[in-house]
């Protein structure tokens, strides 16, 4: 691990809450990255956050060559009217001829052949027509061709010493293509970060187990487990604490020690039984908390040591929306990416808000429907509830209300924020 996570300062304020734009704000330019830099494989690259700038080595294609199975000729002995050309050498892609091709000459050439030294255009198969005469085997070009045609030039995808990827990128599998194009074999990456996933609550159950009236399943685990794949983490399940303040100090000062983040789910709140609040205060700094945002309001950054704290609210639909709001691009910086902003597109409203409240930033499900025209509209989850899962998995994204906007009408233009936007396929 190097660098420092947080500063002892940089979430101090003098709110009790702050806008969603002002926790951002802030995280932006206090965050860095801690981890380490390792050579990996391009095969074990995938998803991983690149630590150096990766720039061509040599050009790609390495030499001229063909695009299609055709015909090449120089086009100088080519004219309107077309061609009448010797076929002089056949040449198949991975052998690359050395015989200079000579005037009103042709060569057979298949797609990504070299193209034959003294070549220039390429004729396509399918528009050409051979002939025998005396002998000898000839072609005919038909007219029209422009110089270069169907010819790939060196360096046409890539030149010598072009930036192909920056430091900080998230490697895609066309990445690796563009990587493995060059002939590099491995990449320099950050290591990912070790997180661990901690739920609270006397109540919960994971599948499996008996309940009884009173108690729920662990939904959180699951959901936060796989929205924790839009990183390149690897996150250790410690189970679920009961509300003791003791089990709950000790399990956060041992994870403290062992991994970069700890995500937690409950106990963020007030209440006498919110031991995982108190526990963060004991034991290390609490920089942020409370948040003029719904749901989501009772969110917890802060560190113990060298460790970074995300304390997330229980219901899960407040957890999800800030796991993707502020844990997401938090854990990206952390791990060497970018600040993950999510995509935004204005959209009318298909649904109504009678009455907002203001000063208060508000996260909708939502999903696309079409208007009477065909045209894309935001529509909202009927029900509100920050536990209702339903909601979440019917959504195709969040509708994003700001704190000036106290009431919303149908066709009024409100922010559709699309779940694949934060990586969510």
């Amino acid at each position: 691990m190097t660098g420092k996570p947080l500063l002892d300062d940089c979430f101090l304020h003098d709110k009790d809450r702050l806008k969603h734009t002002e926790a951002l704000d802030i995280l932006k330019s206090r965050l860095s990255s801690i981890a380490d830099i390792e050579t990996v494989r391009l095969e074990d690259a995938l998803e991983r956050i690149l630590a150096k700038d990766v720039t061509a080595p040599r050009n790609v294609p390495l030499a001229d060559n063909s695009a299609v199975d055709g015909y090449a000729f120089r086009h100088s002995d080519f004219d309107e009217a077309g061609g009448f050309f010797r076929l002089q050498q056949r040449v198949a892609a991975g052998h690359a001829s050395d015989t200079m091709l000579g005037p009103w000459a042709a060569a057979r050439i298949f797609t990504g052949a070299v193209m034959p030294p003294g070549s220039d255009t390429v004729a396509m198969q399918e528009d050409c027509e051979t002939h025998d005469q005396d002998g000898e085997n000839f072609v005919i070009v038909p007219q029209g061709l422009k110089k270069g045609a169907n010819c790939r030039k060196a360096g046409e995808d890539v030149a010598e010493g072009a930036s192909i990827l920056q430091a900080g990128q998230r490697l895609r599998p066309q990445d690796l293509a563009a990587i493995a194009s060059t002939g590099r074999p491995e990449v320099e990456a950050y290591r990912k970060l070790k997180v661990a996933l901690i739920s609270t609550g006397d109540e919960l159950r994971r599948p499996g187990e008996l309940i009884t009236i009173g108690d729920v399943y662990d939904a959180n685990h699951f959901l936060l487990r796989g929205l924790s794949e839009t990183v390149p983490v690897e996150v250790e399940d410690l189970g679920i604490l009961k509300d003791d303040a003791d089990e709950v100090e000790a399990t956060l000062r041992d994870a403290a020690s062992k991994y970069d983040v700890i995500l937690t789910t409950g106990g963020a709140s007030r209440g006498e039984e919110d031991h995982v609040l108190h526990a963060l205060d004991r034991l290390g700094n609490r920089h942020m908390w409370q948040l003029a945002i719904k749901p989501g309001r009772p969110m917890m950054f802060g560190n113990i040591g060298s460790c970074v704290f995300l304390g997330l609210p229980g219901n899960p639909v407040a957890a999800m929306v800030c796991f993707l709001l502020y844990a997401r691009p938090v854990i990206s910086v952390l791990a060497g990416g970018p600040f993950l902003e999510p995509q935004a597109f204005p959209l009318p409203a298909a649904f109504e808000i009678p009455k907002k409240k203001p000063d208060r930033r508000e996260f909708y499900r939502g999903y696309l429907q079409a208007d009477e025209q065909g045209r894309p509209q935001a529509q909202k989850f009927m029900r509100d509830g920050s536990g209702l899962i339903t909601g979440l998995r019917e959504a195709d994204g969040l509708i994003e209300i700001p704190e000036d906007v106290t009431h919303i009408n149908k066709g009024d233009s409100v922010t559709f924020l699309p779940f694949s936007g934060f990586g969510i396929r």
